[in-house]
């Protein structure tokens, strides 16, 4: 019997798998689709899913098979008008491994979290198609439309906008459709001269079309205003539709688009779930919350929708926390889907508002929050007290923030960034100063699963010589830091407290 039956196997539901599967959980991943798609669609991976997805094995497969720095090449009215690098100067906000997104088409981020899972010895169950299911204390059962049942501890609907598991619990999903606001999208190919290197993008005061390219991939993604007909209502998208707008827009008669292996027409919806957690079941990515395409924050939102809610099933199901801990999940995730539909809604009015200027284009809506670094659990019932340190609470992380990165020499001195000591899915306890070695001893014969880490305490541990970690923490004295298995700050204590942290985690959803 798997502890938690997935339903859905796109990023999320995908990412939710990996993090299960490498904490031992059995997991199943059920997919109605007969076959996986090759669409390109959420097309861009910001620096906090990049974190995410390094934790879980997959930075340097990644960064083989996309692209970093893509230029924008703006066009008005069909002459060229600049050329920009958004990351030519990253914009100011935490410190962290990865500057800026990395393109990539989602088919490739969902092969890769496949590869991944499949070396946990989990495949993806295509063809499978959840008909309904009922739950009670004891656990969950799922019917197949072949007439099969699976019995869980757990089920999580990652399946999509649409999403039957949120039907089936009678979810409430709030918000607007807007018929008005469209766009064409679509996977094409190019023949003709156009850089291969940039992202092209034509605006004017009529609409725009936008070409994006993809790193080893013959396709590109395309999106343009809709055609619409008489009654003002977009045209069922074509080619030959695309290759109009195309001519309209960038005027270069050389290039014609071919072999449209995707043909879309995207809505404005902003919609989110009223509960994320009903019992036994949950929903994640899509299937709890829809955001304007600007800023591209839906597919990374799903991602770390299930980084949230995979440690906290693991440390569950293995006994390290009560089931309570679960609803955490929506107490710190929910306000995070309604802030992103904020900024996605803002940005998208930003760059409707922009494409009609010369020389300004999508990256009209880059800031700081669209990175995902800067998302924080301040307010969560998980968030413990900050006492250590003498420096202001305004000068330093605080409970419930994204535990800062920085430089950190692994174990044998080579270089490395702290992130990469928080790996696997455990609790990490960091220790600053000689007088931290104590409580990281007591700490780690007090609760064995617990990785402990020393820092700047003497020979044998990582050094801090300009003091960049301390910084970065906001520590000036000999403290603990105790970091959450998803990179949050979990508590800040002085060295000689150390009792605080088994108390923390003794508590945990209990």
């Amino acid at each position: 019997m798997p502890a938690v039956l997935i339903v859905g196997a796109g990023p999320t539901g995908l990412t939710l798998a990996c993090t299960l599967a490498r904490q031992g959980v059995t997991v199943r991943v059920i997919e109605k689709s007969p076959g996986f798609h090759r669409i390109s669609r959420g097309k861009a991976l910001n620096p906090r899913s990049l974190e995410v997805l390094a934790d879980l094995g997959l930075g340097e497969r990644l960064t083989a098979a996309g692209r970093t720095g893509l230029v924008f090449r703006k066009y008005f009215a069909g002459e060229h008008v600049s050329d920009t690098d958004p990351l030519a100067e990253p914009p100011d906000g935490p410190e962290s491994r990865y500057a800026g997104p990395l393109s990539i088409p989602q088919w490739r981020t969902e092969d890769l979290l496949r590869e991944r899972l499949a070396e946990y010895g989990v495949q993806v169950e295509l063809g499978t198609e959840l008909v309904g299911f009922t739950q009670d204390e004891q656990g969950v059962r799922a019917e197949l439309a072949d007439g099969r049942r699976i019995p869980a501890d757990y089920l999580v609907g990652c399946d999509g906008a649409r999403s039957p598991v949120r039907r089936r619990l009678q979810v409430a999903f709030e918000g607007r459709t807007d018929e008005q606001q469209t766009m064409f999208c679509g996977d094409v190919e190019v023949d003709g001269e156009l850089d291969p290197t940039v992202w092209h993008q034509w605006f004017g005061p009529d609409g725009a079309v936008l070409l994006c390219p993809f790193e080893g991939s013959s396709v590109w993604q395309f999106q343009a205003t809709p055609e619409t007909g008489p009654d003002g209502r977009p045209l069922e998208p074509s080619l030959e539709g695309f290759q109009r707008i195309f001519d309209r827009h960038a005027r270069m008669p050389g290039v014609r688009l071919r072999n449209a292996t995707w043909l879309s027409v995207w809505r404005a919806n902003v919609r989110m779930a009223e509960h994320f957690r009903v019992g036994r079941v949950f929903l994640a990515g899509d299937a709890a919350h829809v955001h304007p395409f600007a800023g591209g924050l839906g597919m990374n939102t799903g991602i770390q929708d299930a980084w949230n809610l995979g440690w906290k099933l693991a440390h569950v199901l293995t006994g390290q926390a009560g089931d309570a801990l679960l609803d955490t999940y929506q107490e710190e995730r929910l306000p995070v889907a309604a802030l992103a539909l904020d900024l996605s809604t803002g940005a998208h009015a930003k760059v409707m508002e922009a494409v009609r200027v010369p020389g300004v284009g999508v990256e009209a809506v880059a800031t700081p929050d669209l990175r995902g670094l800067a998302v924080h659990y301040r307010w969560s019932s998980l968030a413990g007290s900050a006492t250590a340190g003498s420096g202001g609470a305004d000068e330093r992380p605080r409970p419930g923030d994204r535990a800062p990165d920085a430089a950190c020499p692994g174990p044998d001195g080579a270089p490395a960034r702290l992130h990469e000591h928080f790996g696997g899915g455990r609790f990490t306890l960091l220790g600053f100063g000689a007088a931290a070695l104590p409580a990281l001893a007591a700490a780690a014969e007090r609760r064995p699963g617990l990785r402990t880490l020393a820092l700047d305490a003497g020979p044998g541990t990582p050094a801090d010589p300009q003091g960049r970690i301390r910084h970065a923490y906001g520590i000036t004295g000999d403290d603990l830091v105790l970091v959450r298995p998803d990179h949050h700050l979990a508590l800040l204590a002085p060295a000689a407290e150390g009792r605080r942290v088994d108390d923390y985690l003794a508590a945990l959803g209990r």
